[in-house]
């Protein structure tokens, strides 16, 4: 009788651990910018590194210039922590607002250098002088080139679309505008089933939902409320569901799966934090440190 208790006790534990194993495997790990913590941010060092190191998402922002071409950046303008002007001055906190990408014709932001400077909220980043904002187009084909030559998967780009209805035609276009030049680009150039769209913005996912049905779509939040609520307001159930890390609970990650929802936190760079959520279940995390998955990897 005692014999055959611990059998089962350790046939319970061996199916634990597997199940752990199993969950850490299939975790979409992400890229935050590329490589945040690493290297500059939405640069093509950023991806390059997260590439390396089998990022299986790159996540990545983007912005709309003067002349309608589609860049990477997370603000709409140059930011002072990371970006110099074109005497290769620094630019102060008061003036950044007034270096507004929508006003800036691409040839013309490409004077200003966004990679010299190391993010002071990233000590271990290795700064990339001459690191101008990019074009999703030309990052787009510099991983479809990489991953070619290093017999490398493609990764599935995550990509947001930084919409604010307080700054329409100032800062960016009106929401159709800007949808359909992102779209444009990334149905031209990179497989369908590799990239989503992701936007803290709701009336931009309403818009994709009814114009691009066929394109995944990921809601990011980042203050706490019923999602229940949030699927109301946006009239469909997105296929992904990316909140604020610190606000996934066990209980919204089984609702969450009983609707079929992926759940991918942002921004985790800690490792205790991301084997909670990994404990819990949810689908994927967004990091800035692409190592940090390592430490979940049998196989990094």
């Amino acid at each position: 009788m005692r014999s055959s208790i611990f059998i089962l006790l350790v046939l319970i534990m061996f199916s634990n651990c597997s199940q752990k194993s199993e969950n850490h495997q299939s975790i979409d790990w992400q890229g935050h910018r590329g490589a945040r913590g690493n290297f500059p941010e939405n640069t093509w060092r950023a991806f390059q590194y997260a590439i390396d190191q089998n990022m299986n998402t790159m996540e990545m922002d983007v912005v709309i210039t003067k002349d309608r071409r589609v860049v990477l950046s997370h603000e709409p303008f140059l930011n002072h922590q990371i970006c110099k002007d074109t005497t290769g001055n620094p630019i102060t906190e008061e003036q950044e607002q007034s270096y507004n990408i929508y006003e800036m014709n691409y040839d013309e932001l490409q004077k200003f250098d966004c990679g010299s400077i190391q993010n002071p909220n990233f000590p271990q980043q290795k700064p990339v002088a001459n690191s101008p904002k990019p074009l999703l187009t030309d990052i787009i084909q510099n991983i479809k080139s990489y991953t070619k030559s290093n017999d490398k998967q493609l990764p599935y780009l995550n990509v947001e679309i930084k919409y604010e209805e307080g700054m329409k035609n100032i800062f960016h276009p009106e929401i159709n505008e800007f949808s359909d030049l992102v779209y444009k680009v990334l149905s031209e150039n990179y497989p369908a089933e590799l990239w989503n769209i992701q936007s803290f913005d709701f009336d931009v996912l309403k818009y994709f939902h009814q114009t691009y049905p066929k394109v995944k779509l990921a809601a990011l939040v980042y203050e706490s409320g019923d999602y229940k609520e949030q699927f109301n307001e946006l009239d469909f159930t997105p296929e992904i569901y990316s909140p604020y890390h610190e606000l996934v609970e066990q209980e919204m990650v089984n609702d969450l799966h009983k609707q079929s929802v992926k759940i991918i936190p942002w921004t985790v760079n800690d490792e205790k934090q991301a084997e909670r959520l990994i404990r819990i279940g949810v689908d994927g995390i967004i990091t800035d440190y692409p190592e940090l998955a390592h430490k979940f990897r049998k196989n990094p």
